[in-house]
Formats: structure tokens, C-alpha cells, sequence
């Protein structure tokens, strides 16, 4: 979890080609050569972290041509290393951190109900328009955003798609936002056996999101190791209002081998680990419906 860093916020990487003022003609090459290597040191630390970076990754950067050059700058929302020369295009863009009692500024923000968000890498992604008065521009992901990057041709694409693409990350984004705020309040663990691998631990909704109530807030969460969230969203295994466990009827009469024995049927009436906080633990409403679809199963 990076949120013990302090105040991070989501990652945009923007590219537009850089314009000259001056008329003469910006190294494309350059320009598209240090953008994906920028892109291939985001994956890497993406990839290592299951999704999100860490503040001081990002500031120490990455290689490029025997030269270090950051991913941002912590005192700059919009960062353009000198690399990019005065009239190239940023690299990077940082949303402003969210305030109490302050309404977001922008409608991709991603807030933390704990007072501690996440850096979420979402490259590339183009600058679609401004707006001089209101001194913003907006941006738009790619669909690259969405898979590997390969080449500069991947970058080649029209308004609509990218539009697809932006909708689509969003989403992605507050179920990253979900899933750290949920495993995080159960201290990084399964609430049904323990287990405390966070590459096994996924956040399930009690309540579906398509439920108008199927918030995705702490307590219509539960943080579950893969087995049991398989489980749990198969009605294999349910959780009463009172936080216990229970295991179907036909489950518990079978006869399988250990992990049937150990994983599920020995969690048959164990409370489930709860969050420290009270206003962190599961809705007792959101569970007792929960549980009528677990018991007509």
C-alpha cells in the first residue's frame, strides 16, 4: 500500500505533438523515443506493484540515453523535463489532491474515504481541448491505456475510440479505489481465514454495483482471498448479519480432499476478521439481504 507515503494523486501521461513559435521543426524522434521509454518504466513499476507506484519511483524516474529524467515533479501538476525542450509537450499531469469539504475539481478524481489516495498510472493520454478561461484542458485516454504499447503506430487513432477508452479507465479507477480502501480497512488480509498475501486478496461487493445501494464504499466491501470471493459470489459461502461464516448445506457433506476441508468447510460458523473502525465494518443491512440469496441458493 503506498497511501503511508502522504498525498498522492492519479498519474496522467499527455502527449501532444510539441508546437515551435518560432517555426522550426521539433524532434519528433526524440520526442517519441523518451515517451516510450517513460512507458516501459511505468509498466515495469506497475506491473511490480499490482497496479499503482509508489511517489518515490516516480520522482526517481527513469533511463533514458544515460540520462535519469523523472516521471513528475511533486511541486509541478504539469511536469515537462528539459529533455522536452521550452516548447515541447508535458509528460505528465497530476490531479490535484482532494480536500475536506472541498468538492473535486475534476470529474476523474479518484478520493479516499481514509484521507490517502494512490498514484494510478494511466498512459498515454492526449490532450483533447482547452479552455483558456477557465484555465483547464481535459484530457482523454487511449485505448493503449487499456494493453501494451508497441510501437508509435499504436498512438494513431480517432476521438471516438479514446472516448471508449477514457470511460473505460474510469471505471478501472474506482475499482482500483475500491479494492485498496477495502483491503486496506481489513489490515491487508482475508476477513474469512486470515490469509494476508495482497496479490490473492480482492475487495467483493455485498451489494452488486448495479444495486443503486451497491456503493463502492468500505463497508459494502469485504476483502477476500480469490478462493473465498469464488466462493462467496457462487453462494458457496455466506456471512449473516451478525458476522459469521456459513457454508452451504450440500458443501459441508462432501467429501473432497483438504482444500474443501480446511478452505471452506472448517470456516462453517467462524466469525469473520473485522476493521478495526466501526464505520469501516460491513452494513449489517447490506448483509442480511446478502444473506437471503446465500440461504435460497
Amino acid at each position: 500500500m503506498v497511501g503511508a507515503l502522504g498525498d498522492l494523486a492519479r498519474l496522467d501521461l499527455a502527449k501532444r505533438p510539441p508546437a515551435r513559435h518560432d517555426g522550426a521543426v521539433p524532434d519528433l524522434d526524440l520526442d517519441w523515443r523518451l515517451r516510450l521509454a517513460a512507458f516501459d518504466a511505468l509498466r515495469a513499476m506497475r506491473e511490480a506493484r499490482g497496479g499503482v507506484v509508489r511517489l518515490a519511483d516516480l520522482e526517481r524516474g527513469f533511463l533514458f540515453e544515460a540520462e535519469r529524467i523523472p516521471l513528475i515533479n511533486a511541486r509541478r501538476g504539469i511536469w515537462r523535463p528539459r529533455q522536452l525542450g521550452a516548447d515541447g509537450a508535458a509528460l505528465s499531469v497530476v490531479t490535484t489532491p482532494p480536500k475536506a469539504g472541498k468538492t473535486p475539481p475534476y470529474d476523474d478524481q479518484v478520493g479516499s474515504d481514509e484521507g490517502w489516495f494512490v498514484y494510478r498510472p494511466i498512459f498515454p493520454c492526449y490532450v483533447a481541448h482547452d479552455d483558456p478561461r477557465e484555465l483547464a484542458f481535459y484530457l482523454e485516454a487511449d485505448v493503449s491505456a487499456t494493453r501494451p504499447i508497441v510501437s508509435e503506430e499504436d498512438f494513431v487513432g480517432g476521438a471516438p475510440r479514446r472516448a471508449y477508452a477514457t470511460t473505460t479507465v474510469k471505471v478501472r479507477l474506482h475499482q482500483r479505489r475500491f479494492r485498496e480502501l477495502v483491503v486496506a480497512a481489513y489490515r491487508e488480509r482475508c476477513t474469512v481465514c486470515g490469509l494476508r498475501h495482497t496479490e490473492l486478496l480482492d475487495a467483493a461487493h455485498i451489494l452488486p454495483d448495479r444495486d443503486q445501494r451497491g456503493r463502492p464504499e468500505v463497508p459494502n466491501g469485504l476483502s477476500l482471498c480469490k478462493i473465498h470471493h469464488g466462493a462467496f459470489d457462487a453462494e458457496i459461502l455466506g456471512v449473516d448479519p451478525a458476522y459469521r461464516i456459513h457454508i452451504r448445506r450440500d458443501v459441508l457433506d462432501e467429501h473432497d480432499g483438504p482444500m474443501l476441508l480446511h478452505g471452506l468447510q472448517e470456516m462453517h460458523s467462524r466469525r469473520i476478521l473485522l476493521p478495526s473502525r466501526d464505520t469501516l465494518r460491513p452494513n449489517p443491512e447490506y448483509l442480511e439481504e446478502r444473506f437471503e440469496r446465500f440461504k435460497a441458493a
